[in-house]
C-alpha cells in the first residue's frame, strides 16, 4: 500500500487531530488502569517465585560420618577385562568403513551399519542380553 501524497491542509488537520485524540485516549487509560495492571503484574511476579520455608534451628549436632578404612576389593568378573562391553570388538576391516566417503552417498556410517546388521547377532554379541536373542540365535540351528 503507498502513500498517498495528495494531503491538502484539511486532511493534514484530521490525521493530526485524530493522532492527539489517541494519545489523549492512552494517556487517559493509563491514568485510570495502569495501577491496577502494575498490581496484578506484581501479584503473577510473587505467585510465581518458589514457596520459602521457615528454617528450623536442630536441636543437637550431628556428629560426623566415620570414614571407612578398609576399601572392598573388586569382585573378578567372569569376563575378561577388554571384554567389559556387551558386544565383541568391531572388526578392523569393518571399523575401516566408517571413514570411507559419507552416508548420503552410500557409504561411510550407511556402509558401516548396513555391513554390522548382515552379521550374525552370536558374532556381534558376548551374550544374550535378552531372552529374545535366546529364542533367536535357536531359530537359525
Amino acid at each position: 500500500m503507498s502513500r498517498q501524497l495528495n494531503m491538502d491542509t484539511l486532511r493534514q488537520n484530521f490525521w493530526k487531530e485524530e493522532y492527539l485524540r489517541e494519545k489523549m485516549l492512552r494517556c487517559e487509560w493509563h491514568h485510570k488502569y495502569g495501577s491496577l495492571v502494575k498490581a496484578k503484574q506484581k501479584a503473577k511476579a510473587a505467585a510465581r517465585l518458589p514457596l520459602k520455608l521457615p528454617t528450623l534451628a536442630s536441636k543437637a549436632p550431628l556428629s560426623p560420618q566415620p570414614v571407612p578404612t578398609a576399601v572392598p576389593s573388586k569382585t573378578p568378573s567372569p569376563v575378561p577385562e577388554a571384554f567389559q562391553s556387551e558386544m565383541y570388538p568391531v572388526p578392523p576391516a569393518t571399523r575401516a568403513l566408517l571413514y570411507e566417503g559419507i552416508s548420503h552417498d552410500l557409504k561411510g556410517r550407511y556402509h558401516y551399519l548396513n555391513t554390522r546388521k548382515l552379521d550374525l547377532p552370536e558374532t556381534r554379541y558376548l551374550l544374550p542380553i535378552t531372552t529374545n536373542f535366546t529364542y533367536g540365535w535357536q531359530l537359525g540351528a
